[in-house]
């Protein structure tokens, strides 16, 4: 790679701490996924209502909410390296717990280790979007986030089929799964603590691979940022409203092997295929989205216009979930749902990036804690409302879910384009900065 102002050659020592970010979210995911893989069976073998199976979805999501109160602030003000490290053992910890629960207390047992979860996982995207703040770029952080958040599909296809292949369909070895993950976890945290230090700070990074991250950033102070002052921006509730979406997001991680086993019977043995579809979709939908509004910045696109733009076609590309609980064909219902999830992986991580293209660095982790706070209490209300409907009503609860996720994204953009319609950046004292 070259540097744009210079004929020197350029490092790529990011991209192996980008490779770490990767991994971190692969196994985040993979961790969060085997619950919606194995909630049919679970259901069957401990006698779950889909009340109770939405009361432990939200366990997860209010400790998730709850996380982001304090994960954001501690990442900002202890650093990456410590923040990130003690957010992954949380959660393995947690993980692995929900194989010592047992028929008598199956109900609490599970919401008490999804909450433990939550609070862990809380800590993932802050840090890691924070990282890519911290080692890339401007116009290269759409597409280095496109890449660690097609991680989330790659955990997500990885755990129908590796909890296919170890799990009966009656249930037998459903505890293995959520092992799995401790050791994977403690393999990362070997490797990040011996291998994070700030860009400027590590000795593996040269002066011009340096000069490279920093080319489009503004210098910034050490002084910290309150939430007091972070609360009142527009900006920091254009972010959150972006994030009302997760919504959808976890409705296919929680409730589409549902779902599919409802409508058309897809059981344990045969979700991995599905899944596989749908998420390689939502990879591909991660690379394209951040490589999209990328290539429209350095084609001299501004920033604002840029990331507008590509929101968009993504809110466009997903309209057609609308139609998904009428359709009678199980594989084009996986298509339209492939397509939203592609969808809605590059309307992620492109609303990710709005965070530091206005909010200096320093402030990045805080304000994406925020709004992921307000995405997860949304999360929360959608599922009480989706279990107590499906209880009630049956499968048709299923039509109202889709209706809303396919709309949701173009009445969001247009409220984001009202709250900042020029994106203009601020400096470390959140002062805008005209040019």
């Amino acid at each position: 790679m070259r540097d744009n102002n210079k004929n020197e050659k350029v490092g790529h020592y990011r991209y192996r701490i980008l490779a770490l970010v990767f991994m971190a979210t692969t196994i985040n995911y993979f961790d969060r996924s085997i619950l919606g893989v194995l909630a049919p069976t679970l259901q069957n073998l401990f006698g779950w209502t889909n009340k109770d199976y939405a009361a432990i979805s939200v366990s997860f999501k209010i400790a998730y909410g709850l996380g982001l109160l304090f994960m954001g602030g501690f990442i900002d003000r202890y650093g990456t390296k410590i923040g990130y490290t003690l957010s992954i053992i949380t959660w393995s910890i947690f993980g692995m717990l929900h194989a010592a629960i047992r028929q008598s207390f199956s109900l609490i047992g599970f919401m008490a280790a999804r909450f433990g979860l939550g609070i862990g996982e809380s800590g993932n995207f802050p840090a890691a979007i924070k990282t890519v703040a911290e080692w890339f770029p401007k116009k290269d952080r759409a597409f280095a986030t496109g890449i660690f958040d097609a991680s989330t599909s790659v955990g997500a296809i990885l755990a129908p089929f590796i909890v296919g292949a170890i799990v009966t369909v009656e249930g037998k070895n459903w505890q293995v799964p959520f092992l799995m993950t401790g050791v994977l976890s403690a393999l990362w945290v070997f490797l990040w603590l011996k291998t994070y230090r700030k860009p400027e700070l590590h000795p593996k990074v040269s002066e011009q691979e340096l000069k490279y991250i920093n080319s489009d950033s503004e210098e910034e102070s050490t002084e910290r940022i309150p939430w007091i002052k972070i609360l009142p921006k527009r900006e920091t509730w254009a972010f959150a409203l972006t994030t009302i979406t997760d919504a959808v997001w976890w409705f296919y991680l929680f409730w589409g092997a549902k779902f599919l086993g409802e409508q058309f019977g897809v059981d344990i043995k045969n979700i991995g295929l599905p899944f596989l579809v749908i998420f390689i979709m939502a990879d591909a939908g991660s690379l394209i989205g951040g490589y999209a509004s990328g290539a429209l910045i350095k084609n001299r696109w501004s920033i604002n216009k840029a990331r507008k733009m590509t929101l968009l076609v993504c809110a466009i590309i997903i309209l057609p979930l609308t139609i998904v609980p009428m359709i009678t064909s199980k594989w084009l219902a996986v298509a339209l749902i492939a397509l939203g999830a592609a969808g809605h992986q590059a309307w992620s991580i492109n609303s990710y990036t709005l965070v530091p293209d206005v909010f200096p660095k320093k402030a990045t982790a805080s304000v994406i804690g925020i709004g992921k706070m307000v995405g997860v209490g949304v999360s929360i209300v959608a599922d009480l409302a989706l279990g107590s409907v499906l209880d009630k009503a049956g499968n048709s609860g299923y039509l109202w879910a889709f209706i809303i996720a396919g709309l949701l994204y173009l009445v969001i953009l247009l409220f984001v384009h009202l709250l900042m319609p020029k994106m203009t950046p601020m400096d470390d004292k959140l002062n805008y900065i005209e040019k």
